[in-house]
């Protein structure tokens, strides 16, 4: 590289938005007599409203070496928390309270997997689009049509995410479903809203996914969606001078009001009044049977939605050790987290194969030596419909030992069969 660099006379600039040490090391090698720029103030988040764009974070990075972030100055941030059978009503009335109830709106929402972003943006344009031959088309809010959903993902062919980062760049509106592919090295203009579905999994993360927005002077906002068992979350971003403000879960469903196709059968008839709380819910109701019945309508959309909750499952699983006491795949209500994903009950079966394997090494004499049941832990940890039955079933296996041949064992229970309902 040095000697292909050392045979060019050009002058060469590299920028970036975040100071990284490798920056600096491919200025040393590549830039003669290199000159720094920078518009980040030295007093480290004591900023002049009149010349100063941006707000000084520090975040520990890997080897606890700390990194500088800059947030926009004209973003504001903000935070919900919203429980797990609810999460995917709460998306879509935020979705049209911003996109479709106020102009000149242009949002992006991030999910941690590709699955997931296939699967929203499926059931949205399905649900949320008003178009021929929809099955819920007689359900659908009006004026929804102005609505424009896409999508961008890593398993997307390379002209068809270029085809997507043009439509998008070039549009006034519209909603952008995409995985952290989106996050860097993307100028997105005039970006309003950046959602984040799936909580980033670390400070730099989060910088990079709002960093979408409020660009060149302009201002924006940003929302980050929590269950209240994450709730720990806010504190940890508050310990890297990261602060956001609570937006109420209410706040969101209240947009469903506004539209009376989401009138359930007890407020059908009535004339317009003082809009409670009892109301709110049951038309967040409405929208979530729109959901299920669209999901339930074939074993295919079923089998779809099943396979986009095991991937949010195991992505879920992924979190680092430091974040293990906020996400952690035993605090999940695997059936509340069906309903976010427009199923009416918890699968009880995500894997064939892995039902059969499980049930495979049940009978195996040797199961219980030490090494294999350290690797059967790891392999309960990540499975998707694990409870923490699986110490159960060994307890069982250990009693029945000495039965006699052909008397059978117990067979295992499902772990779906005794979770939470």
């Amino acid at each position: 590289m040095r000697s292909m660099l050392s045979a060019r006379n050009d002058r060469t600039s590299c920028c970036r938005r975040l100071s990284r040490k490798g920056v600096a090391w491919l200025a040393d090698i590549s830039l003669h007599n290199p000159v720094s720029i920078s518009v980040v103030d030295e007093s480290h988040g004591q900023s002049n409203p009149m010349d100063k764009a941006v707000l000084e974070v520090s975040a520990p990075q890997a080897g606890d070496e700390l990194d500088s972030f800059a947030i926009p100055e004209g973003l504001d941030q903000h935070v919900t928390l919203i429980p797990s059978k609810l999460r995917l009503v709460s998306l879509a009335a935020f979705i049209l309270q911003k996109c479709k109830f106020e102009t000149d709106q242009k949002m992006i929402v991030f999910f941690s997997t590709c699955e997931l972003v296939e699967f929203h943006y499926k059931l949205f344009l399905q649900t949320l689009l008003s178009s021929p031959g929809a099955p819920t088309a007689g359900h659908l809010p009006s004026g929804s049509a102005r609505l424009k959903f896409l999508r961008l993902h890593g398993n997307m062919e390379q002209e068809e995410r270029t085809a997507v980062f043009q439509e998008f760049s070039h549009s006034k509106t519209g909603v952008l479903l995409c995985t952290d592919v989106a996050a860097r090295g993307l100028d997105l203009p005039q970006v309003t809203w950046i959602v984040q579905y799936s909580a980033p999994s670390s400070p730099a993360e989060y910088i990079h996914r709002i960093g979408r927005t409020a660009r060149i002077g302009c201002r924006g906002s940003s929302l980050l969606i929590l269950a209240p068992s994450e709730a720990e979350y806010v504190n940890s971003l508050a310990s890297h001078k990261i602060n956001v403000s609570e937006i109420k879960m209410e706040d969101i469903l209240s947009v469903l009001t506004k539209d009376d196709c989401f009138k359930g059968r007890r407020w059908g008839h009535q004339k317009s009044r003082t809009v409670g709380p009892q109301e709110i819910r049951e038309r967040a109701t409405v929208l979530q049977t729109v959901f299920e019945d669209y999901v339930h309508s074939s074993e295919r959309k079923v089998s779809w939605a099943k396979k986009a909750l095991q991937s949010f499952i195991r992505a879920y699983a992924t979190y680092p050790r430091e974040l293990k006491h906020i996400f952690h795949v035993r605090s999940l209500h695997l059936g509340h987290v069906a309903k976010s994903f427009g199923l009416r009950d918890a699968p009880k079966n995500l894997s064939v194969s892995a039902v059969k394997k499980r049930r495979t090494n049940l009978k195996r004499p040797d199961l219980h030596k030490k090494t294999q049941s350290k690797h059967r832990l790891a392999e309960v940890l990540r499975s998707e419909y694990s409870s923490g039955m699986e110490a159960s079933v060994a307890k069982v296996k250990k009693q029945n030992k000495h039965a006699e041949p052909g008397a059978g064992q117990p067979a295992a229970r499902p772990a779906w069969a005794v979770g939470k309902k």
